[in-house]
């Protein structure tokens, strides 16, 4: 009997471990917990370059390439344009080449910008002026298409007027005002308003743009001043304070009877003359 109530509390037993067991395998597992979202990233700003600003003056199709000529030679540069062949004669003969290309050549900084004429422009001229100009007036002209600095295509409005050139600034003697207007850049000396219509050559130290007319300095037509008038008379001394003081005095103190005295005096000597001479005359014919 015992032994019945025992194996039936082991089955009762087995049958509760095998509920057990069920129920656990029976129960869904714990999901994995979601793995946290990445943070996006926000995206890199895409920077664009600005555009380089347009150039005022076009490139000019005749303009030799800047890799095949060298910036330390105007000349080589200018003839193989093959429109400037008096302003290099011009620049030759006043030795002004050479004193550019050595300076092109030294300087670490700044640079040179020539305003350069074509045969067309100087042929416009009055004929006969360039031979009318002393050799003076002909470095002068020439220094005065130089600016004594690098001036790029796109940066002519940027100067400040007058414009110093390697003549000088003088605004009444030298005046040279340059306007950059749109697409467009004017220059006036005073005299001659010309316009800037290419570019013949330009890197980072020299640059030439071609004019359509010779910049004619103003100073070449300003009549020379009269020298002052000499004075027409010489000023008279003035006299010492101890004249004009003794003068004074004597004026002050003579009495009309003084002064009736020394009229008398100063008319009685010649009538005291006569009549010496009177007294001196009688005898003399007496004896004769």
């Amino acid at each position: 009997m015992k032994r019945q109530q025992v194996t039936g509390l082991y089955l009762v037993l087995l049958v509760l471990c095998c509920t057990i067991i069920q129920a656990f395998s029976q129960t869904p597992a714990a999901s994995p917990k979601p793995a946290p979202k990445a943070v996006a990233s926000p995206p890199k700003a895409t920077t664009k370059k600005a555009p380089s600003p347009k150039p005022l003056v076009p490139t000019l199709p005749q303009s030799p390439d800047s890799s095949d000529a060298a910036p330390d030679d105007i000349t080589k540069i200018l003839k193989k344009a093959k429109i400037f062949n008096v302003l290099i004669r011009l620049m030759k003969t006043t030795e002004i080449m050479n004193n550019i290309n050595s300076q092109l050549i030294t300087a670490k900084t700044g640079g040179i910008t020539i305003l350069a004429p074509d045969d067309d422009a100087f042929s416009n001229l009055k004929a006969g002026f360039l031979n009318s100009l002393d050799e003076k007036q002909k470095i002068e002209l020439v220094q005065f298409h130089i600016l004594p600095e690098f001036v790029a295509s796109n940066n002519f409005d940027s100067l400040a007027n007058p414009v110093q050139t390697v003549a000088g600034k003088d605004p009444e003697r030298l005046p040279l005002n340059v306007n950059a207007l749109g697409n467009s850049v004017n220059i006036s000396t005073g005299v001659v308003n010309a316009s800037v219509v290419g570019v013949v050559y330009s890197d980072n130290k020299l640059a030439i743009y071609k004019v359509d007319k010779v910049l004619l300095p103003l100073d070449f037509f300003q009549k020379a001043k009269p020298p002052a008038l000499a004075p027409t008379a010489l000023a008279k001394a003035p006299k010492s304070a101890k004249e004009n003081t003794a003068a004074d005095d004597q004026d002050g103190d003579a009495t009309p009877a003084d002064q009736k005295k020394s009229a008398a005096v100063i008319i009685g000597k010649p009538l005291v003359s006569v009549a010496i001479a009177s007294l001196v005359a009688v005898p003399m014919m007496m004896w004769s």
